[in-house]
């Protein structure tokens, strides 16, 4: 397709294998779900329903600027990785808290 070299290979692939329109929104949707994702494993903390509305509603806006800046950017892939290390350091993290447990 012609213009598109500069867009993110992976939207680009994604643009070739379904229409312009649901590529965007296909790709939209991974970026919140990875990013409720990063947060959920690295940030979160027990709040109320009120403020967990308040925040995902933030995050979901504040993935629009993802979105656009994922054109030129690798967005979806950083958010692959965080995703990963920080899921890595969960399981970690809990399989050093129950060795601690059982020694105790």
């Amino acid at each position: 397709m012609a213009g598109m070299e500069h867009v993110s290979p992976l939207l680009g692939a994604l643009i070739q294998v379904v229409d312009v329109n649901w590529a965007v929104r296909i790709y939209f949707v991974v970026i919140i779900i990875l990013s409720i994702l990063v947060y959920n494993l690295g940030f979160a903390k027990k709040l109320s329903l009120g403020k967990n509305i308040i925040i995902y509603f933030l995050l979901i806006i504040g993935s629009l600027l993802l979105l656009i800046l994922s054109y030129q950017l690798p967005v979806v892939e950083s958010l692959l990785v965080a995703t990963v290390v920080l899921g890595i350091y969960k399981i970690r993290l809990r399989m050093h808290k129950s060795a601690e447990n059982k020694d105790v």
